[in-house]
């Protein structure tokens, strides 16, 4: 009922949450909406602690945007991996990629810009509010950004916003890509989930105001805010956990799979400030300064951006950057609400006790700089010294997939999920089986995918080429030419081709091998054995590409599909 049906070509669609006969959610959606029904009163407790007696309703606001490659279809419906995986299982580094940074939010190719044209009128007849469109850092990769919205609908229009990208890419003679890493050796996508909550008068928790050490508000959203990702960044990692992202996550283009916050030197220094006692004091904005008179004079934020951070305050609100481009913002929006929800039950209850609301807040300040500070990191999350610095901390480091779905089955989470009526014991452990079977096919078909492309594509290609290099080296010793070069690269090619031969074995081997085991060994197995073992094949596919000639190779390049729209 909270969000809209729409007609899509004639079809009347109604957005639906679906449950199981003795009531288990059975889909993303209905602990999204348990989650914000739980937020809604401990909010509003927080609020009337805090002396508003208007706002009658606190919803969770999110804007998503979304990030997608388009390349040409013809090219896509020639390569298998594409067409069953949504990547490029193999691909040789194209001449050049992204080297010169000459992408970002630059022309964009008239054939795209029709497509986003069409996109946009599409998606503003269906009630979704796209605002924003530009290239991103990659060949062929765009972004799309909504207004923001309540979450339950941001969710469901993100959802019906990748059909219609896909569905109109198709109507245009190409095809949008929402795998987080497509290719290889280039950036790849991410969608980026920007969180607040609002009330129904227009409150936002987390506008600082003209005076942001004075605003309670603000102040006490931001500790709760910080204890709740503090507790359960092992949740938030998990949010971020699809097969895709493992190639993504810490590439130099998305935050690594550490989770902190980022709020910037000023208001880190205020809360700071604050704990000890001390009254803080915010600089004025500091102006841009262009030496250009005719100009205007702007005004820089006191929240300066950090693109390295996976939870990053950026004004009004929080951008957690891990998600990748191919998932719903619905289970991180659950989780941010559910916990926000359990910690401000406490922070209402303190603040309600207390006698002097100031006093009280300065405390709440000062316990969680003490107890959940270590959380926070403005610097580079990218640098080694950070991953060592967060080991010492005691943050949760989980690199990859299959480690990081484990979590949804710790005590404190299913806790944490049961105690706010978010998701029963049993419904966490359906989603930990359901997460890693999904991980255990999609790696088995990306897997059997390579081995069909390298066997009855690549390696026939090879042999071909190879007997034109020996039919030319035979013809040019019967002429008296002696071509130590040609020689080589015969020999060498022949080298590759025995191995590529080899480590063929070697991944059926191992998708064989997996078996004959229960579901999380298979998953580690997938994860640790088959993925190594798919990286040395494709090892052995890219070195073959830049050495067979172009019209014997079976598959468009990577210069092919990124450059040629």
């Amino acid at each position: 009922p909270s969000s809209p049906a729409f007609i899509r070509e004639g079809t009347l669609y109604i957005p639906t949450a679906f449950c199981s006969y003795s009531g288990e959610a059975l889909d993303s959606k209905t602990p999204l909406l348990r989650a914000m029904q739980a937020l809604n009163p401990q909010a509003l407790r927080v609020l009337r602690a805090l002396g508003n007696t208007t706002s009658q309703l606190v919803i969770p606001t999110v804007g998503a945007e979304q990030e997608y490659f388009l390349i040409d279809r013809e090219k896509y419906e020639s390569r298998l991996d594409l067409k069953l995986c949504g990547c490029t299982l193999m691909g040789a580094r194209p001449p050049k990629g992204q080297e010169l940074e000459d992408l970002y939010c630059g022309r964009i190719r008239l054939r795209v810009a029709d497509y986003m044209k069409d996109l946009d009128e599409q998606l503003w007849a269906l009630g979704i509010p796209s605002k924003t469109k530009h290239n991103e850092t990659a060949p062929a990769q765009h972004e799309l950004a909504p207004i923001f919205e309540t979450a339950n609908i941001a969710c469901d229009h993100n959802l019906n916003m990748m059909e219609v990208m896909r569905i109109t890419a198709k109507r245009h003679g190409l095809t949008c890509l929402l795998h987080e890493k497509p290719f290889a050796g280039i950036n790849g996508s991410g969608k980026h989930n920007n969180f607040s909550l609002t009330t129904d008068d227009g409150v936002n928790f987390l506008t600082p105001g003209k005076s942001p050490a004075e605003n309670k508000l603000f102040l006490v959203t931001l500790c709760a805010l910080i204890e709740c990702v503090d507790n359960y960044a092992d949740l938030l990692r998990m949010a971020a956990a699809v097969p895709g992202n493992d190639h993504r996550l810490g590439g130099g283009e998305a935050p690594p799979a550490i989770i902190s916050i980022f709020l910037g030197a000023e208001y880190t220094d205020m809360l700071t400030s604050i704990a000890k006692g001390i009254r803080p004091s915010l600089r004025d904005p500091a102006a841009l300064n262009t030496d250009v008179a005719i100009l205007p004079r702007l005004e820089k934020d006191n929240s300066d951006r950090n693109r390295t951070s996976p939870f990053a305050y950026t004004g009004n609100k929080f951008e957690f950057r891990m998600l990748g481009s191919s998932q719903s913002v619905a289970f991180i929006n659950t989780i941010l609400s559910a916990a926000l929800a359990d910690v401000f039950a406490r922070f209402a209850q303190r603040l309600e006790d207390c006698d002097d609301l100031e006093t009280e807040v300065a405390h709440m300040v000062a316990d969680t700089i003490q107890n959940h500070g270590r959380i926070l990191f403005n610097g580079n999350n990218y640098s080694r010294e950070w991953a060592e610095e967060a080991a010492r901390r005691g943050l949760p480091i989980l690199n990859t997939t299959v480690e990081a779905l484990d979590v949804l089955q710790n005590s404190k989470n299913v806790d944490l999920f049961r105690r706010t009526g978010v998701l029963s014991e049993a419904e966490c452990h359906a989603r930990h089986e359901i997460f890693m079977e999904n991980y255990v096919k999609v790696v088995r078909v990306e897997a059997e995918t390579m081995l069909y492309m390298a066997q009855r594509q690549i390696l026939p290609a090879c042999v071909k080429y190879m007997g034109l290099l020996s039919n030319s080296l035979n013809a040019l010793e019967q002429a008296g030419v002696e071509n130590q070069t040609l020689r080589q690269r015969l020999v060498t090619l022949s080298r590759q081709v025995e191995l590529l031969v080899q480590r063929c074995d070697h991944l059926l081997e191992s998708c064989h091998g997996s078996r004959n085991k229960d579901l999380r060994q298979r998953a580690g197995f997938m994860q640790e054995e088959v993925r190594s073992r798919m990286t040395l094949l494709r090892e052995s596919c890219d070195t073959l590409e830049s050495m067979v000639g172009a019209e014997y190779w079976p598959m468009p390049t990577y210069t092919d599909l990124l450059h040629r729209i």
